[in-house]
């Protein structure tokens, strides 16, 4: 796709962030639509399906983790790539965006020729996702399945939040095999994503916590894999 064909909705509360982002992604042909709460957001992008939202965590009336949250909710925005835009930087902060479902966290402030080129990649490697099959598959006692992003484990369907969802695809995309840590960073939240050290150890934690811990092996020093007995 041209930049042109693809919709960024920005949501902030101070105006002088939403003039400076639009004009900036403007100038690359992107559509641009702005929102200045998470309540406007979330109608926004059910009415009008953004590609992409960059968002800002601390806002009146509805901050950024509940509008993102709300926005997974809604059918036409599952394969939509959510960006945090925030001047929070801590760690727990960027574990809260990724639960609630984000793709990736940009502390403010940021350079334009970053940002611009962090939506590329994004919208890129989004564009990739969505051609990938979509199906069920088994992997040990699990069952994954793809297009209701749902864990079946015997009579129970297990919701997973976004990125505890990717992690556990790529686990089990390829049973025994042992991932690092730089293999999971880069297939679960990208190349360019800097998060703290300690995010993947903690959705490797919640996703032992709510899947069962018997096949997420951990293997010190490299990494960590979906281990399937013959």
């Amino acid at each position: 796709m041209e930049n042109k064909e693809y919709r960024i909705l920005i949501v902030d509360d101070e105006k002088d962030i939403l003039e400076f982002l639009s004009y900036n992604l403007r100038k690359e042909e992107y559509q641009v639509k702005t929102a200045s709460n998470g309540n406007e957001a979330v109608k926004t992008a059910k009415d009008w399906s953004p590609h992409l939202v960059i968002l800002d965590v601390m806002m009146p009336e509805m901050d950024g983790i509940e509008a993102c949250r709300e926005m997974r909710t809604l059918s036409n925005m599952k394969n939509s790539v959510i960006l945090f835009l925030t001047a929070r930087g801590e760690d727990y902060s960027q574990i809260a965006g990724f639960d609630a479902g984000a793709d990736d966290y940009v502390t403010k402030p940021v350079k334009p020729r970053v940002l611009t080129s962090r939506v590329k990649a994004l919208l890129r490697r989004s564009s990739t996702n969505v051609e990938e099959t979509v199906d069920k598959y088994q992997a040990g006692n699990l069952v994954i399945d793809r297009e209701r992003y749902l864990v079946i484990k015997g009579e129970q369907e297990i919701t997973l939040p976004k990125k505890e969802f990717e992690l556990l695809q790529v686990l089990t995309s390829k049973p025994n095999k042992v991932f690092s840590r730089d293999e999971i960073f880069a297939k679960v939240w990208g190349d360019s994503v800097i998060v703290g050290d300690r995010t993947i150890d903690v959705h490797v934690r919640k996703l032992r916590e709510k899947v069962g811990s018997e096949n997420i092996k951990t293997v010190k020093g490299v990494g960590y894999k979906f281990e399937v007995t013959e």
